[in-house]
């Protein structure tokens, strides 16, 4: 019986195996090898034994010198991905219950909007868009509670408040020190140094502290963030967060940490 001389015939002599050789001298040795025992199997003339292995020699030392292995390219880390933001009902606040009724109703509306699952939007104060960034977040939920001069930006929420005689600095970076006893639900919590900034004076931060959590007696706040944290995981949007207050730099860093400066209570909250 015939036996084909088609390339099939290739897997029985090893063929396939030419990608185990990266050394030119034993690519070319293994040719010869294989090229033979065709020879020998199929009955080819001697012309076109020797054609198929001048060219098979010729397209083996090409690959190797044409066409070497590539490295592979190192995939980049990949970046740790934001938690969804947190919320939290009302009533797992320690004494909610007892928080002054306008109080009650700012803390509502505020824990509502962490449920619509909006992110940290730069520029935003409102969620009509998507998302909105911190003062934004201040400005639309104090609006909403009937407090209409609240300005726009947190350097001019932080201006608004020392007018109105209400804020109180912290320069402690403890949570228990006494620079924070008068520290309420409801109030605003400004920080400097979040980002860079001109605005003169150079406040970029403000949420509202919601008071703490019955279960664990835990501080949390309200707002929007690009980076703070709640349970141990970082959150992206108008969320319930930690609340802590920024170590002291480390000596040598290159980046200084943002500064707890102080608390308010809100001008026009409540008032009749």
């Amino acid at each position: 019986m015939a036996r084909s001389t088609g390339l099939s015939e290739g897997s029985r002599y090893g063929l396939s195996s030419f990608s185990l050789f990266h050394d030119t001298h034993h690519v070319f040795i293994r040719v010869v090898e294989i090229a033979t025992m065709w020879f020998r199997d199929s009955g080819m003339s001697f012309m076109i034994f020797r054609t198929l292995v001048f060219l098979a020699v010729i397209g083996c030392v090409q690959g190797q010198v044409a066409s070497p292995t590539p490295s592979p390219i190192p995939s980049p880390a990949p970046k740790p991905t934001p938690a969804p933001v947190a919320s939290m009902e009302p009533s797992e606040l320690k004494g909610f219950a007892e928080y002054p009724e306008a109080v009650q109703q700012l803390i509502s509306e505020g824990l509502a909007l962490t449920k619509q699952n909006l992110t940290y939007k730069f520029g935003s104060a409102d969620p009509a868009k998507g998302g909105m960034d911190c003062s934004g977040t201040i400005y639309f939920v104090l609006r909403q509670v009937g407090v209409m001069d609240v300005p726009r930006s947190a350097s001019g929420q932080y201006l608004w408040t020392r007018k109105a005689g209400t804020f109180l600095s912290v320069i402690s970076r403890k949570m228990d020190s006494y620079e924070l006893q008068a520290l309420k639900p409801g109030d605003l919590l400004f920080w400097s140094g979040t980002y860079a900034t001109e605005v003169d004076p150079p406040v970029t931060h403000a949420m509202i502290y919601l008071g703490k959590r019955k279960k664990d007696g835990k501080a949390v706040m309200f707002g929007a963030s690009d980076g703070r944290s709640y349970d141990g995981k970082g959150r992206w949007g108008v969320s319930v967060f930690d609340f802590r207050i920024p170590k002291p730099a480390v000596k040598g860093a290159t980046i200084p940490p943002s500064v707890f400066i102080g608390y308010a209570k809100i001008p026009g909250l409540g008032d009749e």
